[in-house]
């Protein structure tokens, strides 16, 4: 059907796929910081039962180095500071690209002269899944 379509319309669908793709990226990368924070608000939550003067070893590449409790609570807190500005960011994001995903569905259907019926992405919007 793409063939028998306006050039403007087929620019549209390629963009519209341009942004599903988009939208699945930015929620694999949320999705993983999202999991990334958990883990270490539970270690900062494992912290609190630790006792201060306990030997404590700090993952550093693939190496384990001994830290003191204080670096190690400052490091985590740091790290789960820096990942909720980042879940943030990309929520933000998802949303820029869903709110462009529905405008471009619209001028799309308008553009075919359509009005509705989930146009011609039969609603396979950015957070439709599928794949």
């Amino acid at each position: 059907m793409q063939g028998n379509l306006p050039p403007e319309a087929q620019e549209k669908i390629e963009e519209l796929q341009d942004l599903q793709e988009t939208a699945q990226e930015v929620a694999v990368q949320k999705n993983e910081a999202e999991t990334e924070l958990t883990e270490s608000e539970n270690a900062l939550d494992e912290l609190d039962d630790i006792d201060e003067d306990a030997t404590m070893y700090q993952e550093v590449g693939t190496l384990l180095v001994e830290t003191d409790y204080e670096t190690a609570n400052e490091d985590l807190e740091e790290k789960v500071d820096s990942l909720e500005m980042r879940v943030q960011t990309l929520e933000k994001q998802e949303e820029r690209v869903q709110e462009r995903f529905e405008e471009l569905q619209q001028e799309l259907q308008q553009m075919l002269g359509g009005g509705g019926g989930g146009g011609p992405m039969g609603g396979m919007g950015p957070g439709a899944g599928g794949a």
